[in-house]
């Protein structure tokens, strides 16, 4: 048996995974820690990367204990992380300022005068627009692409700028941080919209980076998911509690290994995620882009794959937002509070299997009650950093039941938007994977399969599919396992959803509602938030 750690480094927090690889994948131990997103009124959201480092220390040692398992025993370390944030690092590898967040919509000037001029299609200069596509297989049209973050940094702090020697994303920088290596996988490269992915080409263009005001030399070193990139050095070791010299692997992004971890990882696979942001992918063998709806295929670990890849901003933030501010009493208005962890026996392990009950008992629908996730804008099938949440159609028999119902039964609406989106290009496939910590809720598993009028499966512990993946990049690497392909039966279903047919005139007639609420109300998201 090999083990292996792997960092998820998510938007909220880091979980740290170690596993055991054999014939299976066995989850040895785990740990998680939390840290911050720093969200400004003008639209900025930023992390530190001394609270990434700090989490990812404490989990370590952590999940070691957990899992019994001696540093000297561990064979590889890789990732899973959040993509297109921006880390411009210094010479010596340190972050010149605080990363920006592929949340971090300030760069509406940037987009403007760099791409949004001229004759346009789907927002973008028409021969911005065919040169991306040609090059990259994608454009990039949104505020939150990291090309126009950097031109952002550039404008307005050219002093930090003028330190700039690399550009990374999240996990890279922690590469960079172990290693001393500058590098960059290829899926986190095709993040960036300025890689070559033309056969003959694999790398960044210099003549796009120029096109959108990159300098070229700012671009680290290419390598695989899979690849060795470097050994961790004595310092690192000592402060995560691991031995100089252990393997670094290139790892992935999460949306190349979130699919990965699910056991979505053959031709026509679909997965749906739920986490802090939610995704609907299909695996797909070719670079596929449908402008209009801001839907790309994504480069995957897995050498000549990509994932077809529509994305949610806020999924599973939203029951979160519920969480706090509709489930909880956050004005203090009662006199005596309770946990519901309490007093039930042991019924309830979290607020949120308490909440799945409660959601339970509301029927399809939410009473007419119809609520859209976008908390930070929306991305796709369109993309405005205007749009916002809100509930739609309360009536006064509407009551906190109806409207956290309303939360989950949207989420699943757009999830449901995507596919019907990426179904012009691709065939989903007929049963879905369905993970992240949406996943554990068997309410919101119901309420996906009736939505979408598909068969959901649920894998063992949803919630740490990225390590999953991650480990699979370590096991493919290592030569523990052939290809990517063998990870999947490694993962095996452990439960699947069946939809309701009696559900499907309610969520059929609200999801049509639900579509049209955006174009009705386009104008007054713009006259409020832009």
């Amino acid at each position: 048996m090999k083990y292996a750690i792997t960092f998820d480094i998510g938007t909220t927090g880091v979980k740290t995974c170690v596993f055991g690889i054999s014939d299976t994948i066995e989850l040895l131990g785990a740990a998680s820690h939390g840290y911050k997103l720093y969200v400004f009124p003008d639209g900025g959201a930023e992390q530190d990367t001394e609270e990434w480092w700090e989490a990812m220390c404490v989990t370590c040692k952590e999940a070691l204990s957990k899992a019994q398992i001696a540093p000297e025993q561990i064979e590889g370390i890789s990732f899973c992380s959040q993509m297109q944030g921006l880390v411009l690092v210094d010479k010596e590898g340190n972050a010149v300022r605080r990363p920006m967040s592929y949340m971090d919509q300030r760069a509406r000037e940037e987009l403007k005068k760099g791409i949004a001029h001229g004759v346009q299609v789907a927002g973008a200069s028409l021969p911005i627009l065919l040169k991306s596509l040609v090059i990259t297989g994608a454009v990039a049209a949104s505020v939150k692409d990291p090309v126009w973050k950097y031109n952002w940094v550039k404008n307005h702090e050219p002093e930090n700028f003028k330190k700039v020697y690399k550009w990374l994303d999240v996990k890279e920088y922690v590469i960079c941080r172990m290693t001393g290596r500058c590098v960059m996988t290829k899926d986190s490269a095709f993040g960036t919209l300025l890689y070559d992915l033309r056969k003959g080409h694999e790398c960044f263009s210099e003549s796009l980076c120029k096109t959108l005001g990159v300098d070229p030399r700012h671009m680290p070193q290419l390598v695989k998911s899979t690849d060795v990139v470097g050994k961790l050095r004595a310092r690192q070791a000592e402060e995560l509690g691991l031995c100089e010299g252990t393997p670094v692997y290139g790892g992935g992004g999460d949306a190349s290994l979130i699919g990965v971890g699910a056991g979505a990882v053959e031709l026509g696979d679909t997965h749906v995620y739920s986490g802090t942001s939610g995704w609907v992918s299909t695996v797909v063998d070719k670079s596929i882009v449908d402008a209009s709806a801001m839907i790309a295929a994504v480069i995957g670990a897995d050498e000549g794959k990509f994932n077809y890849f529509g994305e949610l901003e806020t999924a599973g933030k939203c029951l979160e937002w519920v969480r706090d501010h509709l489930a909880l009493d956050e004005i203090n208005i009662y006199l005596k509070k309770e946990n519901v962890t309490d007093g039930y026996e042991g019924k309830y392990t979290s607020l949120y299997d308490y909440l799945s009950d409660v959601i339970d008992e509301v029927p399809a629908g939410a009473g007419g009650v119809i609520f859209t996730p976008w908390l930070h804008g929306n991305r796709c099938p369109f993309e405005d950093p205007n749009a916002r949440g809100m509930f739609f159609n309360i009536s006064l028999e509407t009551g906190k039941s109806q409207m956290l119902r309303a939360v989950i039964e949207g989420v699943c609406f757009h999830l449901r938007w995507f596919m019907e989106a990426e179904s012009k290009k691709v065939k989903p496939s007929d049963t879905v994977r369905f993970v992240g910590g949406g996943a554990l809720s068997y309410v919101t598993c119901q309420v996906l399969a009736d939505v979408l009028q598909k068969p959901v499966e649920t894998v063992n512990q949803p919630q740490n599919v990225g390590a999953v993946g991650a480990a699979v990049t370590i096991a493919v690497g290592s030569g523990a396992i052939g290809s990517f392909a063998e990870a999947k039966k490694l993962i095996p279903v452990v439960k699947t959803y069946k939809p309701n047919p009696a559900n499907k005139a309610v969520y059929d007639k609200q999801y049509e509602v639900f579509k049209n609420l955006y174009k009705a109300n386009k104008a007054n998201f713009k006259a409020l938030n832009g």
